[in-house]
């Protein structure tokens, strides 16, 4: 399935791009950019209205790395539908807060990576 995306956010994209916070940098730079020779991640991709963190279209995951501003009820809603709409592109959403990135990196580098072994021996078994 082709995934839909708003072409009007494309800019926006591009700006996060180049302006990643320090624990996207870090988890970008540190892990996924050398995994993905094996699972091509992408930064900032435009799915549907949104745009994810990191994405990894072999695997339909979509990364996202939580600040302060999703602790709020407004982040939680806008989190929760955000997330009920992926999922309905068949998409899986994995959330990490700044503080996991920063406290505990390797645990989070070794969630991704099961969840992308997971996904492929699942798919090996289809």
């Amino acid at each position: 399935m082709s995934l839909d995306y708003n072409p009007n956010i494309i800019p926006k994209a591009k700006e996060l791009r180049k302006n990643m916070t320090p624990q996207e940098k870090h988890l970008w730079y540190d892990f996924l950019s050398e995994y993905s020779k094996t699972f091509r991640f992408q930064r900032q991709k435009t799915i549907s209205n949104y745009i994810a963190d990191f994405y990894c279209h072999e695997a339909k995951l979509f990364i996202e790395l939580d600040g302060s501003q999703h602790f709020t009820d407004e982040g939680k809603t806008y989190d929760k539908e955000r997330t009920e709409i992926l999922r309905a592109y068949g998409l899986t959403v994995i959330r990490f807060t700044n503080y996991e990135i920063d406290r505990n990196f390797d645990g989070v580098c070794k969630s991704i990576d099961n969840f992308i072994k997971n996904y492929v021996e699942n798919m090996q078994k289809s």
